[in-house]
């Protein structure tokens, strides 16, 4: 009934709250109908009355409705649940509940530290209490790297131990695998599968610099989601070993007291950009308590399917992504309201204009399923959802494209395709894009880690060749890409106010419905280039 009072409601709001930010009709009457059509759906999904389209929001729902009657107009089928569009994903918002307590017994006794001093808990999506007593070994990066003749956990025996290790990654290895080993679960994991009953997170002065401590303690408190297991619990990745929390430089200076290895010579060592370490059990155990606050919530990915035309072939799914969802309302300026206009309402209409443009020019080989997922801003929420429960035979998944927060506020000379080289979707997508008179780009920003930080990459988990792509940074792309970032990222101005070039989005479609297509009707299914570090990773089809 909520949801029927505010679309409602929305019919009685006045333009200015649907429409705002848009430029009078006069002056895009150059518009070509395609690009209308692009700014049309964006006009909707990133108006204030959307109020960012928070995942778990009655405004999410009724962007979910609008994306679901896109798909029916274009002649899509139901791809969701009991015969309609959506796919119900039970969430879990979580937070810290108080400040838990901490403490260090050590050569010299039992030790309290101080939050917000000496650390900070973290929550624990699958417990409203957790307690852990057990001694510590630290092990460095913690990070298990074969390829690079790295394993941190050399030398020691951490079953039923807590592992303390540095925040993020050496640099000797691309961006792309330095994000993933870099990534607190991804460590988590490690331990996890070594017998560890739980992780600390050790600050160090270099990334102090990046990201100061202070500033992790005033975020401590923030809500976190995740997706609810059948149990209520929520999902953890790493297999529920608990991450319990972050020590800053004073508590990592308590922790390691009476060390081999003193905690300077350490810090001193972290301050370089491809540390080694040695790794070492340390004369400390720690006693652990944390408390976690839960709230239930509710939202859906909306899921279509174009059939594919050929008997054998149409079994197989070439699944279309983009997120529908963006950060909502906060702040303390006049204008709150986070509206995600080129993060991802531009991505949403594009795959919608694409499912459009499949419609008219005839059905492909393959099945194609057109994919707006909740929760990406949480953490990648909805497509993981999706990829673990999905709604078309799992093995029948054999690639993903994702779009993606499209910058479109220039025109684009390049673009780039993050993860494109590593399996056979590499020549598909060159074609594409030089097919449309640009050129294919390496990653401008490798240390960023791209690849891993969007959808499609919870598809890479599941061994399915994927890849998205972006404008490039040739000619003014560099300068427009950077000012978006540092500007309008996860900003209230990433509204219709921006210098949109509305064209640049029919190019921006036209280049992944080539790739789309081409997947679809190849003789052959997409595989990962023959020892490529995640498909070998994830266990995906791998080439000769």
């Amino acid at each position: 009934m909520r949801r029927l009072i505010l679309a409602l409601c929305l019919t009685s709001l006045p333009v200015s709250a649907i429409a705002q930010n848009a430029a009078a009709p006069s002056a895009e009457a150059a518009l070509s109908a395609e690009a209308a059509a692009i700014k049309s759906h964006v006009m909707f999904l990133a108006s204030d009355a959307m109020r960012g389209r928070e995942a778990g929001s009655p405004e999410y729902d009724i962007a979910a409705q609008y994306v679901a009657a896109q798909f029916f107009a274009a002649g899509l089928k139901p791809g969701g649940e009991k015969g309609t569009y959506a796919q119900q994903v039970p969430l879990v918002a979580y937070k810290p509940d108080g400040q838990g307590t901490l403490s260090i017994t050590g050569p010299a006794g039992q030790t309290a530290l101080a939050f917000g001093t000496d650390y900070i808990p973290s929550a624990n999506p699958r417990a409203t209490e957790t307690n852990v007593s057990a001694p510590v070994v630290f092990v460095g990066y913690g990070i298990v790297a074969p390829q690079y003749g790295r394993d941190d956990y050399r030398g020691v025996d951490v079953k039923g131990k807590i592992v303390a290790f540095v925040s993020g990654s050496p640099s000797k290895m691309t961006g792309e695998e330095r994000a993933w080993l870099g990534s607190p679960t991804t460590k988590a994991r490690f331990a996890a599968e070594r017998g560890a009953v739980g992780t600390i997170t050790l600050v160090t002065p270099r990334s102090d610099k990046q990201r100061p401590f202070a500033r992790l303690v005033e975020a401590n408190g923030h809500t976190r989601m995740t997706w609810a297991n059948a149990d209520g619990t929520g999902h953890v990745e790493e297999g529920g070993i608990p991450t319990l929390a972050t020590l800053s430089l004073s508590g990592a200076q308590k922790l390691f007291a009476g060390a081999r290895t003193p905690w300077a010579k350490v810090a001193r060592e972290a301050d370089k950009a491809d540390a080694s370490f040695k790794a070492e059990a340390l004369p400390t155990a720690l006693a652990v308590t944390t408390k976690t606050q839960f709230d239930k919530a509710q939202s859906s990915n909306v899921v279509s399917v174009l059939p594919g035309s050929d008997p054998a072939l149409a079994r197989e799914v070439v699944v279309l992504s983009a997120h529908l969802d963006h950060v909502g309302v906060s702040g303390k300026a006049d204008d709150k309201i986070h509206n995600g206009a080129l993060d991802n309402a531009i991505g949403i209409a594009s795959l919608i204009e694409e499912a459009k443009r499949f419609q008219k020019e005839g059905a492909t080989k393959r099945t194609i399923l057109f994919l707006a997922v909740t929760a990406e801003e949480k953490g990648l929420i909805g497509s993981d959802y999706f990829a673990n429960h999905p709604t078309v035979p799992a093995d029948s998944i054999i690639a993903n494209v994702n779009l993606d927060m499209p910058i479109l506020t220039y025109k684009f000379e390049d673009m780039v395709a993050f993860g494109g080289d590593r399996s056979t979707l590499g020549p598909i997508i060159r074609r594409a894009v030089e097919g449309a008179g640009v050129a294919l780009s390496p990653d401008p920003i490798p240390d960023e880690g791209i690849f891993v930080r969007s959808d499609h990459f919870r598809f890479v988990q599941k061994g399915v060749p994927s890849v998205f792509l972006w404008p490039g940074q040739k000619g003014p792309g560099k300068a427009a890409v950077e000012h978006f970032l540092s500007t309008n990222y996860h900003k209230p101005s990433d509204d219709l106010s921006q210098p949109i070039q509305w064209e640049e989005g029919v190019r921006f479609v036209d280049v992944n419905y080539r790739i789309a297509r081409d997947i679809a009707d190849a003789p052959s299914r997409p595989v990962w280039n023959k020892g490529d570090y995640f498909g070998t990773l994830f266990k995906g089809p791998m080439g000769q």
